[in-house]
């Protein structure tokens, strides 16, 4: 064993040595680890809080895109509040907001409530994750880049594989409040790992803050998000919803043009003339889109329609983490012999056909083959995420990286959170309003979301066939 002496080089100019700077891509998703677990194990209780609230199944999506909105709105600053104060720092910061708001959660005892606290869990997650991808990324080698993000990925995988199984036991044998309680000592931790081993990265002075992009994109994110959530629901009058959608369509389109105009963007929307970083956004997004649906239905379909305890479908689901970290230690070999183009084509055609693969399961369908199906499609989409994350900054550096995180990590949640409303809305239509859920109900959503996926290949087909050679034909 190498002697911790033998660790310590000279020190890097954040304070950190360089071998210790190596372990930051593992110190971060550390810290992101109690994201994964909360976020998995929120959707396998799903049918449970929605008898803790007496509330219809489907309303229940309020707790995922509550928080998810709250991403998307506070996500913009994220890159200018790095840059400013200090990526570390920042992230630190996010992470106390984080586990206020699991506190918040687990104390909340209306459905109101527990949205109010996830919308300042999403307010702590909005800096956590885009500012925890910034230091990975402006601290590896480039190099380095697609090992170091295939290291950051590859813990924070864990959280899924724990996530399911842990709330089912959660609920089992205590009260729900305890799936958010448990955050606690998880985060905590990754926050000691960041301190030690997170370099701080020295970047020039972000310029004068967008306030005016900041607020228009917040009212066009909230207000559109508002109107996709409640579509077809007839939770909002026909009149606050068509207002609601004229407003946000004005602020995207105001937004839209302020962004062209500014010097200093919130979101640099010229980043779109990047042609890897427009495939990655836009073809992500339709993948992303069936994604966000996916841990909405997922557990509606086991527990509800096959009639599934909690701990079954928790320790089932475990198959899809458990196949995306298989996946990991494979995905830069992946990369370099098969190329960004190919693989991302190849992985969007395979996530879309066992993203509807579901619609074939009935209440006789085997827990094992349920099991095998999810360990290959997490192993797929693993191998995707992957290479989109990473072709998204080829040909970036310096200060084009902060604003390629930023706007990128915007585009994820909100695709994200159109997935769930779009999932909600297809098993809405399918369950005929009020409908008994049973399995039939959920071929037509299955197969929408999985057709939603599969547009992502023809923007893949667009890419050069070389597209990120500079970061896969170096990757290690």
């Amino acid at each position: 064993m190498t002697p911790l002496n033998a660790l310590k080089g000279p020190a890097s100019p954040g304070g950190v040595s360089p071998r210790f700077a190596q372990l930051a891509p593992i110190a971060v998703a550390s810290a992101l680890f109690m994201d994964f677990i909360d976020s998995t194990a929120l959707s396998t209780a799903l049918p449970t809080l929605a008898h803790a609230f007496h509330s219809d199944p489907i309303h229940l999506k309020l707790c995922l895109t509550s928080y998810i909105m709250a991403l998307a709105v506070f996500t913009p600053a994220s890159g200018w509040v790095a840059d400013r104060y200090g990526a570390k720092r920042v992230f630190l910061l996010a992470m106390s907001i984080f586990l206020t708001g699991s506190i918040a959660c687990a104390l909340s005892r209306t459905l109101p409530q527990l949205v109010a606290a996830r919308i300042l869990q999403g307010a702590g997650g909005a800096m956590m994750t885009p500012v925890g991808r910034l230091i990975v990324v402006g601290s590896a080698p480039r190099e380095r880049l697609v090992s170091a993000m295939a290291a950051f990925s590859m813990p924070a995988l864990v959280g899924p594989m724990i996530g399911p199984p842990l709330a089912g036991l959660v609920l089992t044998f205590a009260d729900w409040p305890w799936i958010f309680l448990i955050n606690l000592p998880v985060g905590i931790a990754g926050m000691f790992a960041v301190s030690a081993f997170a370099p701080k990265l020295e970047v020039p002075h972000p310029g004068p803050f967008d306030w005016r992009g900041f607020a228009l994109s917040a009212i066009a994110i909230t207000t559109l998000v508002a109107v996709a959530e409640t579509a077809g629901l007839g939770v909002l009058p026909l009149g606050v919803a068509l207002a609601l959608f004229a407003v946000g369509s004005v602020s995207l389109v105001a937004f839209l043009r302020h962004a062209r105009r500014a010097e200093h963007p919130i979101l640099d929307l010229g980043l779109f003339r990047s042609a890897t970083f427009r495939a990655s956004v836009i073809g992500g997004s339709f993948v992303r889109l069936a994604l966000g649906a996916w841990p909405f239905l997922t557990p509606l379909l086991l527990q509800i329609a096959m009639g599934w305890s909690p701990a079954k479908a928790g320790l089932v689901s475990m198959g899809q983490a458990i196949g995306a970290f298989s996946a990991k230690p494979m995905s830069t070999r992946i990369v370099r012999s098969l190329g960004f183009r190919t693989l991302l084509i190849g992985s969007a055609i395979l996530s879309a056909a066992f993203t509807a693969l579901p619609a074939l399961y009935r209440r006789d369908t085997p827990s094992v083959l349920i099991f095998f199906i999810l360990m290959v499609t997490g192993f797929v989409r693993s191998n995707h995420f992957t290479a989109v994350n990473t072709v998204a900054y080829a040909g970036f550096s310096g200060r084009d990286l902060s604003r390629a995180n930023t706007l990128s990590a915007v585009i994820q949640q909100l695709s994200i959170g159109f997935g769930v409303s779009f999932g909600a809305l297809m098993l809405h239509i399918a369950r005929a309003g009020e409908g008994p859920l049973t399995t039939d109900r959920f071929v037509f959503p299955f197969l929408m979301i999985g057709m939603a996926a599969l547009l992502a290949a023809p923007v893949y087909f667009g890419l050069k066939r070389d597209a990120g050679a500079d970061i896969s034909s170096q990757a290690v």
